[in-house]
């Protein structure tokens, strides 16, 4: 672990925290966090890939993507923007879903609150994630979620390069 990432999570309060630091200006990795274009080329460990069917980032629009395997396997994810703050701080509502965005009944919901911050020329990022209940976080820690997550970020560390 470098001393410009953090990666911690509380099972018990039910929320993760990451902190990552990136040797870019803060409109270029602000961008690569909301440009579906971007974001697929970074968001979610190799050899699965991101692919966006629709993106409204707005508050109350949403990001539907499918994590595309090597197999051709899909898992449809979809992120509804809770609050915006251009250029600093978004929030969002995650969790699976099908195809078309509909979420099952009882479906697992992560909270993901985004910060960016400037570093004279660097930018640091801050996600913080909650979750409603110990279940969810624990899936998502059995899931590889940590590695899955710390991999997408090595990867947008190299798109910003």
């Amino acid at each position: 672990m470098t001393n410009n990432f953090v990666f911690e999570k509380d099972l018990a309060a039910k929320k993760i925290h990451v902190v990552r630091e990136f040797n870019a200006p803060i409109e270029k990795v602000w961008k690569a966090w909301t440009d579906p274009d971007l974001l697929e080329k970074w968001w979610g460990p190799k050899p699965w890939v991101a692919k966006t069917k629709t993106m409204d980032f707005t508050v109350g629009g949403v990001w539907l993507y499918a994590m595309e395997g090597p197999e051709g396997q899909k898992h449809w994810s979809h992120a509804k923007f809770t609050a915006i703050e251009n250029g600093s701080r978004f929030a969002a509502d995650t969790g699976f879903s099908d195809e078309h965005g509909t979420v099952p009944p009882a479906a697992s919901v992560g909270h993901w609150d985004n910060k960016f911050v400037a570093i004279g020329d660097k930018t640091k990022v801050v996600v913080d994630v909650s979750f409603d209940d110990e279940a969810t976080i624990k899936m998502m820690v059995e899931m590889g979620f940590e590695g899955g997550f710390t991999m997408g970020l090595n990867q947008l560390e190299e798109l910003l390069g």
